[in-house]
């Protein structure tokens, strides 16, 4: 009987393997184009060696932004070449779960509609299963499988090397922040990376207040040149329009300060206790300058939140968690600005007449125009650590990223206890497995580390499994708490909490806002709210001083948009028809449309009149065009 060599059967299994995979790509491609199969098949051949290397192709197929990788698995040899195709009409990107020390992904390439991009980094991998997903359509996931070889490159563990940055607290009735450049540690290793910042530190101090007291910041602007006129942004506080920063008036140039007032009061009486946070608003460079570090965080406290127990003091810890791309000296990387069809006048703040004709060209035109980074960062810092107690404590999340979503929670399945939103308390508790945050939306949430002395409990973001529309989640471990001792504990969470009064809604619609993608190829694209483009000189709804609305807010494009409305703090009144789910019955400023999704809100406008803005929070989306006004008006 004639044996068959080892080696032999080896070269037959890896053929059959790829005329699988070329049957898999014919099926994901019924037109069988030659071009087509050819691209996508799978290189016969051994392992890494004398035999031919196994290549293979990632495919986008159109409706990729729902569908995901038309092929989710692929298998290359250690010296193949991995490539992607995109036939989809948005942009994608390929990249891998596992990361350097330094949180860089081991290949992360982006490739525009209709192109087709070589993936370098996947060339050279140890043997293995590497999970693969979009950055700006995280719900896109696969796997790359390589095969053969010896040694190459692997994922690193995360490490949790940095302490958690802790702002300075500010409390002070007057607080002055300069805007100026500065070396931050961002990273574990290698250099400081330049910043713009409120301080000297990203992110800035934290200012803390009594609600009802007046407080004053004044700010300051000692950036380089090249950034402009900056304009600041108490997001979630009832304020005076002028007051408000906002993108075209009220401007800081260079070399001037100017000083905000909020009287954090709402109606004659104190504001909720409050998570809210400060950013620079600027038209054209919302996205750019909060990239670059112009963010800090603002905590009005209510004197009941310390009669009722709640974690206080080093147990109360603010977290901002976004994301960033740097380059191989630590250095954040540009942000692509897509090319306008005209010149608007906004940088100088001129000749804003006509913005209805605006529209945006170039691979990075609306939709795709996405600000999004390679590495989450925590408070700054890049997977940090924090030594706790055996005790509760207090987390107040907040994320400030541009364009990303996280569906956060807890290593080993300890769950959060939701107390509240940014905008104020719950009216109870509610006990939440994960918590899905996006742009500018805050939690406020206790962890109970009671009984795990000497643990280490790690902060996730996992991918969101609610709902197959919409932008899905971000994957990563944000940081690490080492439960280090134990100590005697006196906070507590009540069944009941001291909520803010929630208006009540009135029957009828007085406005609805649509958030839509609008334009063409030719004439520029651009995000669009009821059909237009942000204008500045345009009032597109007006509301009497006292008066209570309810509003609607559509979404008829494919993608998700996170909606903030200035000025007042706003109950959710119903989404999708249907009463909101128990963590958005306190007061809001921002929610997630998911596309076809309709929410109703409603306020009543106290003490201020004047503009004020409507807008996603998509930073990006905002610069683009997907930005209205209100005025309040006698």
């Amino acid at each position: 009987m004639t044996r068959t060599h080892p080696r032999t059967l080896a070269l037959v299994l890896l053929a059959l393997l790829a005329l699988l995979g070329a049957l898999v790509v014919h099926a994901a491609d019924p037109s069988g184009r030659e071009d087509a199969t050819a691209a996508l098949g799978t290189g016969a051949g051994g392992t890494a060696g004398d035999t031919e290397p196994i290549s293979a192709t990632i495919l986008i197929d159109r409706g990729g932004l729902t569908g995901g990788y038309a092929t989710p698995r692929v298998t290359i040899s250690q010296d193949g070449q991995l490539s992607v195709l995109n036939r989809d009409t948005y942009a994608h990107t390929v990249t891998s779960e596992a990361t350097d020390a330094s949180g860089r992904p081991l290949f992360d390439v982006v490739v525009g509609p209709g192109e087709t991009r070589a993936v370098p980094g996947a060339t050279g991998l140890a043997a293995g299963d590497y999970g693969i997903y979009c950055r700006f359509h995280p719900n896109m996931r696969g796997t790359l499988t390589v095969v053969g070889g010896s040694g190459g490159t692997h994922g690193d563990k995360q490490k949790f090397v940095l302490p958690l940055a802790v702002p300075p607290t500010v409390r002070d009735a007057h607080v002055r922040l300069d805007m100026r450049q500065a070396d931050v540690r961002m990273l574990p290793d290698g250099r400081r990376t330049r910043a713009w910042t409120y301080g000297g530190s990203w992110p800035g101090p934290t200012i803390r207040r009594p609600a009802g007291e007046r407080t004053l910041v004044t700010v300051a602007n000692h950036l380089p040149p090249r950034a402009g006129s900056m304009s600041m942004h108490l997001h979630g506080d009832h304020h005076a329009s002028r007051h408000d920063g906002q993108p075209t008036s009220y401007l800081v140039p260079r070399g001037h300060s100017r000083t905000y007032r909020y009287d954090l009061t709402d109606n004659g009486r104190p504001e909720p206790g409050s998570f809210f946070w400060y950013h620079d608003h600027r038209m054209d460079h919302t996205a750019r300058n909060n990239w670059m570090g112009l963010q800090g965080m603002f905590i009005v406290d209510d004197p009941r939140e310390k009669r009722i127990g709640l974690p206080r003091g080093a147990r109360d810890v603010p977290l901002m968690i976004s994301d960033r791309s740097f380059t191989r000296h630590n250095q954040l990387t540009g942000l692509h600005e897509p090319d306008m069809v005209m010149d608007m006048g906004h940088d100088g703040m001129d000749g804003m007449d006509g913005m209805d004709g605006m529209g945006y060209t170039g691979p990075h035109a609306p939709p795709n125009d996405a600000s999004v980074g390679t590495q989450i960062l925590v408070n700054g810092r890049f997977a940090p650590h924090l030594r706790t107690e055996a005790v509760h404590y207090r987390l107040r999340l907040l994320n400030s990223s541009a364009f990303s979503s996280y569906e956060l929670t807890l290593s080993d399945g300890r769950p959060f206890v939701q107390i509240g939103t940014g905008d104020g308390l719950l009216p109870e508790p509610v006990v939440r497995q994960s918590i899905l945050l996006g742009p500018s939306q805050r939690a406020d949430v206790v962890v109970d580390f009671h009984g795990e002395v000497g643990k280490n409990v790690v902060l996730k973001t996992v991918p969101r499994t609610d709902s197959e529309t919409g932008t899905g989640s971000r994957v990563g471990e944000l940081m690490q708490f080492r439960v280090r001792s134990k100590a005697p504990d006196r906070s507590s969470v009540p069944d009941r909490l001291p909520t803010p009064r929630l208006v009540d809604p009135p029957s009828d619609i007085s406005m609805t806002w649509t958030f839509s993608l609008e334009g063409d190829e030719t004439n520029g694209t651009f995000w669009a709210i009821n059909g237009q483009a942000y204008d500045p000189d345009r009032i597109d709804h007006t509301v009497t001083l006292g008066s209570t609305e309810a509003w609607l807010l559509r979404n008829t494009s494919e993608v998700t948009h996170y909606v903030h409305l200035h000025e007042e703090q706003w109950r959710t009144v119903s989404r999708d028809g249907q009463p909101p789910p128990p963590w958005e019955q306190g007061l809001e400023d921002t929610w997630r449309l998911d596309p076809g999704e309709e929410v109703v809100v409603a306020a009543r406008f106290t003490d201020h009149t004047g503009p004020f803005m409507v807008h996603c929070h998509m930073l990006d989306h905002e610069d683009h065009g997907m930005m209205a006004t209100f005025e309040v008006v006698r």
